[in-house]
């Protein structure tokens, strides 16, 4: 399994002067081996007896030319400008594929700042990294995992430096082992359903709520003080570079509080339950209610679904994603019933079900519905429910505090 551990770094001005200069060279490169790429590809169009461009024949065309040329690449490591360039072969690679867009060009100060490193360009060793042409640079914490180190990406958020360390941990595992979980097995408390939603994060099928941290709503008030106090500066003054670093500390502020109370309730719901069925909600189309939007942005859907997925993964659980269509709130949760109704407007949390009489809350109901949807497709595709097989673990967790609100909804 291959893992990645981000860790903060703790350089000083001139190891974060460095970083910068790699930071802004990787991007020049991405920059200069697009317009190249671009070039190339429309001259191979009007004749095919030309060369196709390559990501290859980018980076000899590179080395060939920047000591001559751009002779500032050589104060850092070779690394940045190669790395962009595979990057960019990539990204091509992804977009004629059809997995992503067309690569676009980087703007200096509003595309993250960042440059990779093959395992071979660094080394680990405690809570230190040693990058070639700056030496050792002081880490936060140690790698946590063990295993094949294959490269790191150094990136800043706001003013902070960061190192992403990916680890091919199946190479510390025996020949006999099946497994290459990272965290340990759940709990095996069953199956459970969690329906999201904006007033609280999620609704789970035991009856609990979860509140959601909604870190941009309650620090909105500072952001739109700190993001006027930014218009009003010169541009290319050190004042607006001042108030700009403010307003993007306080971007990473929000992120991260959001990211941790995602962290600790995906970890929660993992440790717990060994079969989690969720809704495949489309959220790039839910966005685009004006009315609903940032307050769907802040509980972080899309988030929560890719680390509870990962999670589950790791710990040998399984999550069931039912169909976007699938009327989990409009169906009858109760045993024998099954009605669904037509309508169900979403000022509506509470409704009888005229057959059996059964009154539900809306969000508990439909979290009842996706417990019950993952079940069923479990046991249809396992033939018995909740395998015990995929509940191995292998190495200890991480430590980290594992509270977040939750509330047991009695009613």
């Amino acid at each position: 399994m291959i893992i990645s551990h981000k860790i903060r770094l703790d350089p000083n001005h001139k190891q974060a002067t460095y970083l910068a200069k790699a930071a802004g060279t990787a991007r020049f490169a991405y920059n200069w081996a697009l317009a190249e790429w671009q070039t190339q590809y429309a001259a191979w169009k009007d004749d095919n007896t030309q060369p196709k461009p390559n990501q290859m024949g980018l980076r000899r065309q590179l080395n060939a030319i920047k000591r001559e040329q751009f002779p500032w690449m050589l104060e850092v490591t070779k690394n940045a400008p190669q790395m962009a360039i595979i990057q960019l072969g990539a990204a091509f690679k992804n977009f004629f594929a059809g997995r992503a867009k067309y690569p676009q060009f980087k703007k200096k100060g509003k595309s993250r700042d960042s440059f990779t490193l093959t395992n071979d360009q660094f080394a680990i060793d405690a809570c230190r990294i040693r990058i070639p042409n700056l030496g050792v640079v002081r880490m936060r914490e140690t790698l946590r995992f063990s295993g094949k180190i294959l490269s790191t990406t150094v990136s800043r958020t706001a003013d902070q430096w960061f190192a992403s360390i990916t680890v091919d941990t199946s190479t510390t595992l025996s020949a006999n082992t099946q497994d290459h979980n990272h965290l340990p097995p759940a709990e095996n408390q069953g199956a459970v359903g969690v329906d999201l939603g904006v007033s609280a994060l999620a609704t789970l099928s035991t009856g609990e709520k979860v509140v959601g941290a909604k870190p941009h709503k309650a620090l909105l008030s500072r952001l739109k003080r700190l993001s006027r106090s930014l218009s009003r500066k010169v541009k290319g003054s050190a004042n607006r570079h001042k108030a700009k670093q403010k307003l993007a500390t306080l971007h990473a502020r929000i992120a991260n509080i959001r990211q941790d109370s995602l962290h600790q309730f995906t970890t929660d719901l993992t440790r717990r339950f060994h079969t989690i069925g969720i809704e495949d909600l489309n959220v790039s189309g839910m966005v685009k209610n004006r009315h609903l939007s940032r307050a769907i942005s802040d509980m972080g859907f899309f988030e929560f679904r890719r680390q509870l997925e990962y999670k589950a993964g790791m710990r040998g659980a399984v999550v069931v994603v039912a169909d976007r269509f699938f009327a989990s709130s409009k169906t009858c949760s109760a045993a024998g019933c099954g009605h669904k109704v037509d309508k169900l407007p979403l000022s509506v949390r509470e409704w009888t079900c005229p057959v059996c009489g059964a009154v539900h809350d809306r969000d508990v109901n439909a979290a009842k519905n996706l417990e019950e949807y993952a079940v069923s497709s479990t046991v249809s595709a396992c033939g018995g429910e909740g395998s015990g097989s995929r509940c191995k673990p292998k190495v200890k967790p991480a430590p980290m505090k594992q509270e977040f609100n939750r509330k047991l909804d009695l009613g």
